[in-house]
């Protein structure tokens, strides 16, 4: 993929624009929807919000494509081989309030088994509603195909989508984006796009029904941190004018349809607007720390945000643990032991977890429930304890990430039971914690 396919946004939720070069002037002047397009070309409007929504917060964007989307044989429903373990029944499950944890989900591998990016979604949790636009689903991406004329897209919801192994190829409507591991790439809801892969690939999905993702109100941090508006970027528009029968695949109230066109769904020559895909290097966040005492928060490691109603409270925060330095002085510096009204889903793109160094594993996951606790293993703990504080660098070469989210989240039955994957010894990394209590010791290492 090369670099004049995607563009910096400059400003998170502006307005953007983009013509493919091999049609100057596609792009309409002046109006949204003129009588006749610029090389008879259709106008299609896509609305991320309702009409009426306030101008802040209202998205949209105008395609000028070869043919509207309209034109399509009728959805059918998908076979079961073609769908996966996409699931949203929440109630197939008992409920289960322990800590959970997953060894590394496996990847496809023989050639005579090939699955695309569609067919190898697995869901592992999830809370609330499609059908009500309230709730999110937890998922992960186990494939070894490309998507061959076939094209997706969600009319539920917005997916984040972080790569753990492998290059994806993706091509949307909007223009073509390569996303690697250790970057994240946001489709949201309604945009069609199909992925390539370059052998077996791994990955998380974290998908939203109401709102969208943006960047966290940065408060007293001030105007700079964090991610940065001008380190996201969007597609430049290339259309393919190809005829051949296409198969599109509509995620709809959490079932898969599919539907036959003779014609390519990527023929979008020009588009303008502030409803984009759009993708982000991890490498760019600026870390926030303390540089006195005690451990902060880890809100101000969030990268993006879906709010909920709630003031305050999100529907789902994605939050990453990057290299950084640790100086906090008579401070336990690892995450401290806690119960939280949010739920936390962890995974690990690459290297070790300070908290977990041996036992958490890339390709793996952990689920901390609501007011379920959950805190540092017994090795992590006596280390971080009995070690001599200086500055030092922790997480380098390692990429920690938690999907939270304030709806209480329930495992289906593939991540409970058929993919093997649940390590039943999770609660025995705790079993070590000793008892230190001392009435008679009223030295505390913690004054400052």
């Amino acid at each position: 993929m090369q670099q004049e396919e995607l563009k910096y946004l400059s400003g998170f939720g502006c307005e953007f624009s983009s013509e493919d070069k091999r049609c100057p002037g596609s792009l309409p002047r002046g109006q949204n929807n003129p009588q006749k397009c610029p090389y008879g070309l259709y106008a299609e409007q896509l609305s991320g919000t309702a009409f009426t929504a306030p101008r802040s917060q209202n998205k949209r964007s105008w395609l000028y494509r070869i043919r509207p989307s309209v034109v399509h044989e009728p959805f059918q429903k998908l076979i079961e081989k073609d769908v996966g373990h996409l699931d949203y029944d929440w109630n197939c499950m008992e409920p289960d309030p322990n800590q959970l944890r997953w060894k590394p989900f496996d990847l496809p591998t023989r050639q005579d088994h090939q699955i695309d990016f569609v067919q190898g979604l697995n869901t592992i949790c999830g809370g609330g509603d499609c059908r009500v636009r309230q709730g999110i689903a937890i998922h992960v991406y186990l494939c070894n195909s490309s998507m061959k004329d076939k094209a997706f897209y969600n009319a539920d919801g917005d997916f984040l989508i972080v790569p753990q192994l492998g290059v994806l190829l993706i091509t949307t409507e909007f223009g073509k984006i390569r996303c690697e591991p250790n970057e994240i790439c946001v489709i949201q809801q309604g945009m069609r796009f199909s992925v390539t892969v370059l052998g077996p690939s791994r990955g998380y999905i974290l998908e939203v029904f109401d709102n969208h993702f943006q960047l966290p109100d940065l408060g007293p941090i001030g105007a700079n941190g964090l991610a940065n508006p001008r380190d996201f970027q969007t597609p430049i528009a290339c259309f393919e004018d190809r005829e051949t029968d296409y198969k599109i695949i509509a995620k709809f109230q959490g079932k898969l349809f599919h539907s036959v066109q003779d014609h390519s769904p990527f023929d979008v020559v020009a588009w303008h607007g502030n409803y984009v895909p759009y993708k982000y290097d991890l490498e760019r966040f600026m870390v926030i720390n303390s540089v006195s005492f005690d451990h902060c928060d880890p809100s101000i490691f969030t990268v993006l945000t879906c709010p909920s109603n709630k003031p305050g409270t999100a529907a789902a925060d994605f939050v990453i643990f990057p290299p950084r330095w640790s100086v906090q002085e008579h401070t336990f510096r690892p995450p401290y032991y806690h119960r939280n009204c949010m739920a936390e889903f962890m995974g690990l793109i690459k290297g070790s977890y300070e908290a977990k160094e041996e036992s958490f594993q890339a390709g793996g996951a952990s689920l901390h429930s609501i007011m379920t606790p959950h805190g540092p293993d017994t090795r992590c703990f006596e280390s971080a304890t009995n070690s001599k504080l200086k500055p030092e660098r922790i997480a380098d070469g390692t990429q920690a990430f938690m999907f939270e989210t304030s709806y209480s989240m329930t495992c289906t039955k593939w991540s409970a039971k058929l993919c093997n994957k649940l390590d039943e010894d999770y609660y025995k990394c705790w079993k070590g914690l000793k008892k230190y209590f001392n009435f008679n010791d009223q030295s505390s290492s913690s004054q400052i």
